[in-house]
């Protein structure tokens, strides 16, 4: 029975089914954690022993030792979107402080929710447009690209942009399993290979956990403004994007490809609400938000860059699935997103990220 292809046939499955089964477990039955106890409800609160596991697994697969290349892209379009989300950050902050909207149209909306979502990239995606349409050394940019997975980033950008911030103990424990397995990875690359796989291994337990922590009224009333968010982080982060790779060079296709929402991202607002209690109104909802638009990054974004891919390399248009699960919980999208078949080593490159 081919479940691992089913799940992988939704953008961002490994991550987003689990998190829905838990969803579902939550809202039927929310006492079942403290019912069964032991191993079964540790899965409700073990969310941050996870996490910690999976940045070390996950710091272990990059390499320090990017080419020149690759480190230029890598940052440019790194640095674009942490400055990005910042930019909306500071403009959010002002007008909603760290509590969510409490009423109308934009009800749940929140600072986390919008940070969260411009903070990561789908790996998975991004490699494998890149593949097929950038230039082959832009797929290695990803290894770059890869420091802002995890709730660091989006903890200092809500601390610059003027709200609640965090004790330095609290950003430097976000980042250090991070950097532990970037120690180990890059020290010795036997221990690369031995942490490596577990990274994709551990996305469904993560999204399993979330899942079992959310309420599906809530995912019900994110309905259109989780789409919008979505749109949001392809449309206008994209067109930063764009132009940054155009300034640095680039033709502009990386820059689109990378204007996603990684499935780890829907974990986020949780860990920043564990770190800080004043984001706990606001984390439910942008969980729910941030997994609405990881799922719209994932369908659209590989439309709009096959469309500028197109006009920059006068290539005809196919439709293909391309790419495998990486280290953010992503595939690409199965939904048509009109790709020639890529070089699928290309877009698994990366130690299986």
């Amino acid at each position: 029975m081919p479940i691992k292809a089913g799940i992988e046939k939704v953008p961002g499955g490994l991550m987003l089914v689990p998190m829905l089964v838990g969803a579902v477990v939550h809202t039927a039955a929310p006492g079942s954690g403290e019912f069964f106890g032991s191993f079964t409800g540790a899965l409700y609160t073990g969310l941050p022993a996870i996490l910690a596991v999976f940045y070390v697994c996950l710091g272990a697969t990059l390499d320090v030792k990017a080419t020149p290349y690759i480190a230029k892209k890598g940052g440019v379009l790194l640095g674009t979107k942490v400055l990005f989300a910042l930019v909306v950050g500071v403009v959010l902050g002002r007008f909603l402080g760290e509590s969510p909207v409490s009423g109308g149209v934009f009800a749940g909306l929140s600072t986390l929710a919008v940070v969260a979502a411009l903070n990561d990239t789908n790996g998975g995606l991004y490699m494998s447009l890149m593949a097929q349409f950038g230039r082959k050394r832009d797929v290695g940019a990803y290894s770059v690209m890869s420091l802002e997975s995890g709730p660091f980033l989006t903890m200092i950008t809500l601390g610059v942009a003027g709200l609640s911030a965090f004790p330095w103990q609290t950003l430097v424990g976000a980042i250090l399993p991070l950097v532990l397995g970037m120690l180990l990875g890059n020290l010795d690359p036997e221990m690369r290979r031995f942490l490596a796989p577990a990274v994709p291994a551990l996305v469904p337990f993560l999204g399993l956990s979330l899942g079992l922590t959310l309420n599906l009224t809530a995912v019900w009333e994110a309905g259109l403004l989780g789409a919008g968010l979505g749109l949001f982080v392809v449309l206008v982060g994209g067109a930063v994007l764009l132009l940054a790779d155009k300034a640095s060079g680039g033709d502009g296709i990386a820059g689109l490809a990378a204007a996603t929402t990684a499935g780890n991202a829907a974990v986020v607002p949780s860990i920043v609400a564990a770190a800080n209690p004043v984001y706990a109104p606001a984390a439910e909802y942008a969980t729910v938000l941030v997994a609405s638009s990881v799922v719209v990054t994932s369908i659209l974004c590989p439309l709009i860059t096959v469309f500028w891919a197109r006009r920059i390399l006068k290539q005809p248009w196919a439709a293909d699935g391309v790419g495998d699960a990486t280290a953010d919980g992503d595939g690409p999208s199965s939904a048509p997103h009109y790709v020639v078949g890529a070089n699928r080593e290309a877009a698994a490159q990366h130690d299986g990220t």
